[in-house]
């Protein structure tokens, strides 16, 4: 789902700017918001799924994601819409080491890699259908659609962890250190 966004975004970026009117120091800042939260936040983010549970913190991440992705669907200007893909960004920080650490946590050692090595082809495959898809939506209906596959891939992800994936947490986890 993050990586299918970015790749999204990037063929969605110039009718973005000619809808909004925006400059090209904005449009920087919608794609790169997004990529700037999810880079500071992301150990964070592995911090907590190891402390609450990766399930949960998975969970959260992936509903946060798909809000933030209707908010910038419909976001009525510039300013929104990077604060939007801002918290798509920390949605993104809950939801990438939560899935890798769900994988590892779920499956036995001789079938880790085979998980972890389909999660990765899988994500290489949504970079690829990405831009095609995100083309798609942009020529036929609105840049606007193109925040809204997320949304979808959200339901399904919560919907599928929330009956499938057992809860985890790391044996020792340290307390989250916030001085």
């Amino acid at each position: 789902m993050a990586f299918l966004d970015s790749a999204v975004l990037n063929v969605a970026l110039p009718a973005m700017q000619n809808d909004l009117g925006v400059s090209a120091r904005e449009v920087q800042w919608i794609y790169g918001a997004y990529a700037l939260v999810l880079a500071a936040l992301m150990l964070v983010g592995g911090a907590l799924g190891d402390h609450f549970g990766r399930r949960r913190v998975f969970v959260v991440g992936a509903a946060i994601f798909g809000a933030a992705s209707v908010w910038c669907a419909l976001a009525p200007g510039t300013g929104q819409l990077i604060a939007a893909r801002a918290a798509m960004g920390i949605g993104g920080a809950l939801l990438v080491p939560g899935s890798l650490a769900i994988l590892g946590a779920s499956f036995e050692e001789e079938h880790r890699t085979k998980a972890i090595g389909l999660w990765a082809a899988l994500s290489g495959a949504a970079m690829a259908v990405g831009p095609l898809l995100g083309g798609l939506l942009v020529e036929e209906v609105s840049w606007r659609a193109a925040f809204l596959i997320s949304p979808a891939l959200a339901v399904a992800a919560i919907a599928v962890s929330s009956r499938h994936v057992p809860e985890s947490r790391a044996p020792r986890a340290r307390s989250l250190d916030l001085k």
